[in-house]
């Protein structure tokens, strides 16, 4: 058996998906348990669009874990920790 390195996630840019894929994994986020705005109620229509326009401005990154073969998003900074230094994003 041959020990591989470990598969790093990868950065994707909001463009590459389908407009229908970016909005249900943009929902999927907004809507996840644990999910918490504290007392305010904000639209399910103002989240998305707020996470979009994170998205596009780059202050929020779409990242695949191969490894665990799953999607998030994250902050900018936090994608700067977790990504190989390969230069800017």
């Amino acid at each position: 058996m041959v020990d591989s390195e470990p598969l790093h996630p990868v950065r994707v840019p909001p463009d590459a998906l389908s407009p229908e894929a970016l909005a249900h994994l943009i929902e999927e986020f907004v809507t996840r348990e644990g999910t918490d705005y504290g007392g305010i109620d904000i639209s399910l229509a103002s989240k998305t669009a707020e996470v979009e326009k994170q998205l596009r401005s780059g202050d929020a990154i779409i990242l695949y874990d191969p490894s665990e073969q799953s999607v998030n998003i994250v902050t900018r900074r936090v994608a700067d920790q977790i990504l190989p230094d390969t230069g800017p994003l």
